[in-house]
């Protein structure tokens, strides 16, 4: 609980606009009382069998992230709703991308998706 604490603490100075925090199931009540507490929208989603993902930050944000992960896992995500998901999450921007011509099954010398724009 720890972690998640600064986590909220990140969010309230600014320093983040969406976190993604993984925790114990059981630890879900907790957590969700904290954030309602500070009056932070959230939403769950599954993880694993025993684990969450609680997503919470600004409220815009986390509607894109229940649009967008709704109630598929994390894997099942297409390459371009991973890239957007990862980017919002603050994750290094190359590395997004490298993962992004991974994931569509492209490497950064394969052949461009799309032509130069005239």
């Amino acid at each position: 609980m720890k972690v998640l604490i600064h986590h909220i603490y990140e969010f309230r100075k600014g320093l983040r606009s969406l976190v993604m925090h993984t925790l114990p199931v059981g630890k879900m009540a907790e957590a969700t009382a904290r954030l309602r507490r500070f009056g932070i929208d959230y939403h769950i989603h599954a993880a694993g069998t025993k684990t969450i993902n609680v997503f919470f930050g600004a409220p815009e944000c986390v509607t894109v992230v229940r649009l967008i992960c709704g109630e598929k896992k994390l894997r099942d995500l297409t390459p371009e709703e991973d890239f957007v998901l990862g980017s919002m999450l603050g994750y290094d921007i190359r590395k997004q991308c490298e993962r992004y011509l991974k994931k569509s099954a492209m490497d950064a010398t394969s052949k461009p998706l799309m032509q130069k724009c005239a």
